[in-house]
């Protein structure tokens, strides 16, 4: 299913011939510039950017939601080993504080919301906590003075520094919504049955897990370690094309030109760090394109918002364990935004098939 209008939303759109995507009225890479997260996230809440003393008492509010409970903290304890990715344990987490969630049905509107900041706020508690259990660390609480961010990072890594919070802030603001992606899509549908917050968010998250959404930025390093030398380039497009394989890090459902939040990190990545793996990934990204249009000749294809995400990441201190998840702990927060409204129309989504079988016959049969 591509390019089918299923609803009317005020949260966002994807302009793919422009290379441009906002959130409410605004320009989204223009906000992972200048706003803080907490400030983008009452933005898509609440449909406004807040002034002064709604940031201040919303971060507040955010960073009180952000403690998890004894009782999750001691069942992540139990079950994180080695082998347990972070989103799994999230998906785990989320279902245990959830276990007595009413429907969104019978939930006012704020109550709703209420449900909506709890469990986006404790996702990259549990991320940070799932990350550092596996690692056989043991959990750092959350700060509910600190940032959103900065925490993460904290929690994640032992350390936060100011450059690396602002790096990493600009890349959650760049990926918190992107239009009606599939996980987007997945949680709009469990909402618009009327089931509760939890269970909208488990069927996003079910779909966020797919390599093919948002499993490709660790995918996407990976490819730039598998090239090495960006002389090699070119002949590794040549054999990926040849075996037909997908170029991770590369095109979009939606762009047809530049991605824009590929363009944005790739600017703070430049300006930031004179690194190894910086200096690396420009050159490996002017090959591949160049490969692209020599062995396909006027098909678009350009770096997407992974191919840097991966570099980015990786700069401010995160494995690459905890790419997927980090995109997961911004993107949460879209689509908690999105199952709001759905659930604010109160109609299920029900689109139809094209059957292509056999034509069916009327009446009796033989076996």
């Amino acid at each position: 299913m591509k390019n089918v209008v299923v609803t009317d939303t005020t949260i966002g759109d994807v302009r793919g011939e422009e290379g441009f995507y906002h959130y409410r009225q605004y320009d989204a890479t223009e906000l992972a510039r200048t706003s803080r997260f907490e400030d983008v996230w009452h933005l898509m809440i609440h449909g406004t950017l807040p002034d002064d003393a709604e940031s201040a008492a919303f971060a507040r509010r955010i960073g009180e939601l952000r403690l998890l409970s004894p009782a999750t903290v001691d069942l992540l304890r139990k079950v994180v080993t080695p082998e347990v990715e972070p989103l799994a344990a999230l998906r785990l987490a989320l279902a245990s504080e959830g276990i007595l969630e009413r429907p969104l049905f019978d939930l006012t509107e704020g109550e709703r919301t209420d449900a909506a900041l709890r469990y986006a706020a404790i996702a990259p508690t549990v991320v940070a906590a799932a990350h550092r259990l596996s690692q056989g660390l043991d959990v750092i609480d959350a700060d509910p003075t600190a940032g959103h961010v900065s925490d993460y990072l904290r929690m994640s890594t032992v350390s936060a520094d100011d450059d690396a919070v602002s790096a990493l802030q600009t890349y959650l603001i760049t990926t918190i919504d992107h239009g009606f992606n599939a996980s987007t899509f997945a949680g709009r549908v469990v909402a618009s049955s009327g089931s509760d917050m939890t269970s909208s968010i488990l069927g996003a998250l079910g779909a966020f897990l797919g390599p093919l959404h948002g499993g490709a930025p660790g995918r996407a390093l990976a490819a730039l370690d598998e090239i090495g030398d960006p002389a090699n380039t070119r002949d590794w497009v040549r054999g990926r094309i040849a075996a037909g394989e997908i170029i991770m890090g590369f095109g979009h459902a939606v762009y047809r030109t530049h991605d824009p939040r590929a363009e944005l990190l790739k600017e703070v990545v430049t300006a930031r760090y004179d690194s190894s793996l910086v200096r690396r990934a420009t050159a490996v990204e002017a090959e591949i394109e160049a490969a692209i249009n020599e062995l396909k000749p006027g098909r678009r294809l350009y770096a997407n918002v992974e191919f840097y995400a991966g570099v980015l990441m990786s700069e401010v201190g995160l494995p690459p364990s905890m790419f997927t998840p980090t995109f997961g702990v911004a993107r949460i927060v879209g689509w908690t935004a999105n199952v709001l409204e759905q659930a604010a129309e109160r109609k299920i989504i029900r689109p139809v098939a094209r059957y292509v079988g056999p034509e069916p016959r009327r009446g009796a049969f033989d076996r």
